[in-house]
């Protein structure tokens, strides 16, 4: 018999991800906005700035997954810092829409075999996410709501993780121990939150390009 009665994910980079990549997603924008096809060499470098200040320290510490409107207002300055208007006039906005539509994500191929396979163990099943905006019709349309119970986003909440209030209230919510409990997720800094709240934690390395997120391993833990 299992130790554990419960199973916590992280969502971002863990069960869904934005599809293709974002340098796809910055000539999506441009298209929409009707701008002719922009350099490759320009977005490319566009983007890996894009994604090499949106890890730092600086940008963590502006709370962009405490409320929608902050999440808007951090993630369009960024892109806009990193070059995004030089490229086409309002590309920001654009692009920040498109990322946080429901139809721009996508799960991967092991996402829903094993949340199916957790749940026919009779596991109770939560998500625990740091996010500015509503991940649920994105999950609806990914076919992996059926198989949670209950979904703690710091943008409702008001607070991130690594604090131990969102993992005991998804705890609460599945009314389920802590030390019953297991946590998977891909960002030691945060996910690693879980342990001062009395559960454990599988951490998963960076995803591949393609192909299944290693979330098979889970089954062998419970």
């Amino acid at each position: 018999m299992s130790q554990f009665e419960a199973v916590l994910f992280d969502a971002g980079d863990t069960l869904i991800r934005l599809s293709g990549n974002g340098e796809t997603l910055l000539h999506r924008a441009a298209a929409v906005l009707g701008v002719d096809p922009l350099d490759p060499q320009e977005v490319a470098l566009v983007w890996r700035r894009v994604l090499e200040r949106s890890s730092t320290a600086e940008e963590l510490a502006k709370g962009r997954d405490l409320s929608n409107a902050r999440h808007r207002e951090v993630w369009t300055a960024l892109y806009d810092t990193a070059g995004c208007e030089r490229l086409a006039p309002g590309l920001s906005e654009e692009l920040y829409g498109l990322t946080v539509s429901a139809e721009s994500w996508e799960a991967f191929p092991d996402t829903v075999p094993t949340l199916k396979a957790l749940r026919e163990r009779g596991l109770r099943i939560g998500i625990v996410s740091d996010t500015g905006f509503d991940l649920r019709p994105a999950m609806d349309l990914l076919g992996m709501s059926p198989f949670l119970d209950t979904v703690v986003m710091s943008f409702e909440r008001g607070v991130c993780k690594p604090a131990v209030a969102p993992f005991l209230t998804a705890c609460e919510q599945l009314n389920v121990s802590p030390e019953r409990t297991l946590m998977v997720g891909d960002n030691p800094l945060t996910d690693s939150g879980a342990v001062a709240a009395g559960m454990y934690v599988f951490l998963l390395p960076p995803p591949a390009k393609s192909g299944a997120r290693g979330l098979g391993h889970i089954l062998s833990l419970v």
